[in-house]
């Protein structure tokens, strides 16, 4: 593809995701589940996880995609790319479940996905250990904090848990392939300042 095509592409793809257009490649795990009843307040929570959940997924989109373009060797190329379809899914998932719960997806969708963006572009360029260590980091991050929410959704909303833990699952497979693929450790302070920046995202996602 041209520049202008390439351009076009990542334009289109930025959109749909910001905006939870996208469709799944995989059926949703929750998709023969019924609904419990549950309170407006549960509704509430529920729904603010899960809106921070589709938020760590539209943050995946762009890290994975900014990973991908700019990693040297096209074993990362390829690894991005199959992990970028999985998020996908779990993009698509949690924008659905967000839908069923009458809630919304995140107003700052915008600036989560040019940040990570950025920050995938970083990533890439200090090497492909750094780039694939940044990713087993984060996916260790994103393991516990799915871990966390399992344990904060309403114990009958069986809908989301579903989900959650099927991202789970992948997300320990995308950090075991980085790790594979030859990541290299983090320093403690670069995890630290991921750690603080990903409360910070979930704090404000929760709500807006």
């Amino acid at each position: 593809m041209s520049f202008a095509d390439k351009l076009i592409h990542d334009l289109d793809k930025a959109l749909r995701v910001v905006s939870g257009v996208v469709a799944s490649s995989r059926p949703n795990p929750a998709a023969l589940i019924g609904d419990a009843a549950m309170s407006d307040a549960e509704k509430r929570h529920s729904a603010g996880l899960m809106r921070v959940n589709h938020v760590g997924e539209v943050c995946a989109q762009a890290l994975y995609d900014a990973q991908g373009r700019f990693a040297q060797a096209q074993a990362l190329k390829q690894q991005f790319a199959h992990a970028g379809i999985e998020e996908e899914d779990h993009l698509a998932w949690t924008a659905e479940r967000l839908r069923e719960l009458g809630s919304h997806t995140s107003l700052l969708n915008p600036l989560w996905y040019a940040g990570s963006y950025v920050l995938g572009s970083i990533a890439a360029r200090v090497g492909d250990a750094r780039n694939l260590g940044f990713v087993a980091e984060t996916e260790r991050q994103v393991e516990l904090h799915l871990i966390s929410h399992l344990e904060k959704l309403p114990a009958q909303d069986a809908k989301s848990r579903a989900i959650v833990d099927q991202m789970r699952k992948d997300e320990v497979e995308h950090g075991e392939a980085a790790k594979a693929l030859g990541a290299a450790e983090m320093p403690a302070a670069i995890r630290a300042a991921m750690k603080l920046m990903s409360k910070v995202m979930t704090t404000v996602a929760y709500r807006v």
